[in-house]
């Protein structure tokens, strides 16, 4: 586990210098993954359609919901990867 914490952490620092910026459902994705890895499952109310940009993030994390912590970070240091 603190192998995969380790490189979790170095995914997300390598997340801030990607070479290319990733499109928008890329980063949802990558927020989802990393909210879901350190939070866990997303709780409260979706927020209402005036907040588009809270509401996209919202569904995203709630897409990986039930994801345990450790398939988070994989999944987070695996899609870092594949995008650098």
């Amino acid at each position: 586990m603190a192998d995969l914490k380790a490189a979790f952490e170095k995914a997300v620092a390598e997340s801030k210098s990607l070479p290319e910026k990733p499109d928008n459902m890329t980063l949802l994705k990558i927020y989802a993954l990393y909210k879901q890895a350190t939070t866990g499952d997303v709780d409260g109310k979706r927020p209402g359609f005036t907040d588009m940009v809270g509401r996209a993030k919202w569904d995203a994390w709630n897409e990986v919901k039930g994801k345990d912590d450790k398939s988070a970070m994989q999944d987070y240091i695996d899609l870092i990867e594949s995008l650098k």
